[in-house]
């Protein structure tokens, strides 16, 4: 589809994707999505600050940049198509002016232009979600018989937008340097791309079944305890968190020290939970490709069918995270070589090792689509050898 100048359809080519005729969705709503409500438009314009004055074809014009591109941006955001109505602001030509200039700086390629926006869309949506469905919901049960949550809500969102705002901001930025941090600190260039973490997931036993004995709003309360749970003893230990799953939280972490430490952390704070469920966890460590704030690659897939076979309340590595754990320290190859290392130091009058963490080999299994693995059982070590 093109566009001519008055901001009309015209036969010729189109770009890739739907038709900008549907509804930019989400972040760009358009009349069906307030239904015409004053006060509904009065909390967009709130929230954006500035009142709704352009077409998609002249929000794009006055940000100097073509049709094509725009609507490249604007669903890489996630929004989705509202044809010709007019429903951007300002601040939506600002936001194309700024991608297209860093790609006009030469700062960013247009590929990588539009992986910005879409990673920043994903994750907007997500928290923009999140802060409706619970947070916002929470605080605006009407005070009075007769008012509105929307009456509620204009005025809490007058006071509560500035400081989320600042807030969010400030998260950003420290995640920001802590994950700038972690790259400067890579060996070398190519460690900076493809590096190698320990991988974990952690899985909730028999999640299937309690969906069938328990109440949505039960199964709901479970779900966020053990994902504030998990998310808890990852941050606070050093690691991670990449995302969760319901039933399912996957973390990582650059030292296997660190993530067996909060696998079993996670499994001992569950144990002393009687409403939770059992843990399984499964953990490799190799080389991972990250995008986007993910995992990808063999040592992430090894590590999900470990969590797989693994027993109850349990965790399993893969050889190169004992290995790793060997070579650092954490673990005594075998129960023998901790002894006699013992048994060494005290005869030179030096202190025993200590080791955190017991590994136990377990059979040699196939796994589908990674062959023949051995798992590697970890458990806690306290103190040193006797």
């Amino acid at each position: 589809m093109t566009v001519d100048d008055t901001g009309s359809d015209t036969a010729g080519s189109r770009v890739d994707g739907p038709p900008l005729s549907a509804s930019l969705d989400r972040g760009v709503p358009h009349d069906a999505d307030t239904g015409g409500d004053p006060l509904a438009l009065r909390l967009e314009q709130l929230i954006l600050g500035a009142e709704r004055r352009y077409t998609p074809f002249q929000a794009a014009r006055s940000a100097g940049v073509s049709m094509e591109l725009a609507s490249r941006f604007w669903r890489a955001m996630g929004f989705a198509d509202i044809g010709q109505a007019k429903a951007l602001t300002e601040a939506d030509v600002l936001a194309l002016r700024r991608l297209a200039g860093l790609v006009e700086a030469g700062l960013l390629s247009e590929a990588m232009a539009v992986q910005v926006a879409r990673s920043t869309g994903q994750t907007t949506a997500r928290l923009a979600e999140w802060q409706i469905d619970s947070f916002l919901e929470g605080l605006t049960e009407p005070p009075e018989p007769g008012m509105t949550r929307t009456e509620v809500t204009y005025p809490l969102i007058e006071l509560l937008l500035p400081e989320l705002e600042e807030f969010i901001v400030y998260v950003w930025r420290r995640q920001l340097a802590a994950a700038t941090g972690r790259v400067v600190q890579a060996a070398d260039d190519e460690e900076m791309v493809d590096r190698r973490l320990a991988v974990c997931f952690a899985d909730l036993v028999g999640f299937t079944r309690l969906t069938r004995r328990m109440e949505e709003e039960e199964l709901g309360e479970l779900v966020e305890a053990f994902e504030t749970t998990a998310a808890d003893l990852v941050a606070a230990n050093g690691g991670r968190l990449v995302k969760t799953l319901g039933d399912e939280v996957l973390y990582a972490a650059d030292e296997p020290g660190v993530a067996a430490e909060i696998a079993l952390r996670l499994i001992e704070t569950m144990a002393h939970d009687e409403t939770m469920p059992e843990l399984r966890v499964g953990m490799a460590f190799g080389t991972v490709t990250t995008r986007m704030g993910d995992v990808f690659g063999s040592t992430v897939n090894l590590a999900s069918r470990l969590t797989s076979i693994a027993p109850r309340d349990a965790v399993l590595v893969d050889a190169a995270f004992a290995e790793e754990l060997i070579r650092t320290g954490d673990a005594p190859a075998s129960e023998a070589e901790a002894a006699e290392a013992a048994a060494t130091a005290e005869k030179e009058g030096e202190e025993p090792p200590v080791y955190r963490f017991a590994l136990q080999p377990m059979w040699q299994r196939p796994v589908r689509g990674l062959g023949v693995v051995e798992p590697w059982l970890l458990t806690r070590r306290a103190g040193p050898v006797a």
